[in-house]
Parts: structure tokens; C-alpha cells; sequence
């Protein structure tokens, strides 16, 4: 058969966007090397991210957040690498970590593994806990498997914490 010299059709110009960020449109991906470095960079890049999105209010929580769920990943992954997703959506930011540690079949095996990421994930539930937030972990069901984790934060909750307060005021000095 004979080469074709047809060309691709081009591809649709989409022209650039001017607006400024806000928070509903936060979305964002990382992969990020299984490293002990990974954290500290995943909370710096969460850290500008919220600011240039107008999130200055939720950052302690959110990269505590953060911070917490890729030390894990970076732990218990067993690829180069874990994944990061970021997003605001409905006044609650998500953030989600898959890393490519596979759920065990054995029972007794998966009760000691899901024993000790959570036990690696206390400091996480207590944020989550404080900002009326949720959290968790199961198997991710994406092509590559592994574990899903995630955190839940909403934003009004999250705005407040380490105030002392569940209504904003002030914590009393002691």
C-alpha cells in the first residue's frame, strides 16, 4: 500500500485564559519520586499553589495534609514514584495520593499493613478530625493499582483551625 501524504487535521486553538486563579479552579497533578525529599517539596508547591488560588486561609491544615499523605506514599511505595492530586471543589479541598504498595489478599497481611498506615496517619486524623474533615485509604482501582489515600478539607472548618475555637474566635492565652 502505497504512503499516504495526508496531514493531521491541526489541532484547536484554544486561546490563552487572562483570569486570575480562584480557588474553584484549583486542579491540580504531581508525580513525585519516592524520596524523603518529596514531602517538603509537595508542601512548597502546595503551599504557592493555595496562595496564587486565594486559599491563604486553609494552608496549615492543607499542607499538614499534604505533608502527612506523600511521607506515607514515599514509605510505602514500591515504584520510583507516587502520584499527587490537589482540587477545590464544592468549598472543600481534596487532595489524593496513590502510591503502587498493592492491597494484600492475605487477610492477616492486609490487617498488619492497613495497621501500620494508619498508625503512620494519626497526626492526619487529627486534622481532619479538627477541620470536620475526613480521611482515609483503600485500594486504588486506577491501571496501575496500589493504595488510594485522601484527605478531606472543608474550607470554612479548615479556615479556623488551631484557633482553639470551632467558630473562628480567638483561642484564650493561658
Amino acid at each position: 500500500m502505497p504512503y499516504s501524504h495526508s496531514r493531521c487535521p491541526l489541532a484547536p486553538v484554544y486561546p490563552a485564559d487572562f483570569t486570575a486563579p480562584v480557588p474553584e479552579t484549583l486542579a491540580y497533578s504531581l508525580t513525585l519520586p519516592a524520596a524523603l525529599a518529596s514531602p517538603a517539596l509537595a508542601r512548597a508547591t502546595t503551599r504557592e499553589l493555595l496562595k496564587a488560588h486565594g486559599l491563604h486561609d486553609m494552608l496549615d491544615p492543607a499542607l499538614q495534609a499534604v505533608g502527612e499523605l506523600t511521607a506515607v506514599a514515599a514509605q510505602f511505595t514500591e515504584s520510583p514514584n507516587f502520584y499527587v492530586s490537589l482540587r477545590f471543589r464544592a468549598d472543600t479541598l481534596r487532595v489524593i495520593v496513590y502510591d503502587s504498595h498493592p492491597r494484600h489478599t492475605q487477610p492477616h497481611l492486609a490487617a498488619e499493613c492497613d495497621t501500620r498506615r494508619r498508625a503512620a496517619l494519626r497526626v492526619l486524623a487529627c486534622v481532619c478530625r479538627s477541620c470536620d474533615g475526613s480521611w482515609g485509604f483503600g485500594e486504588a482501582h486506577e491501571p496501575g493499582g496500589g493504595t488510594r489515600m485522601w484527605a478531606r478539607l472543608p474550607r470554612a472548618s479548615a479556615a479556623v483551625y488551631g484557633t482553639g475555637s470551632p467558630h473562628g474566635a480567638p483561642a484564650l492565652a493561658v
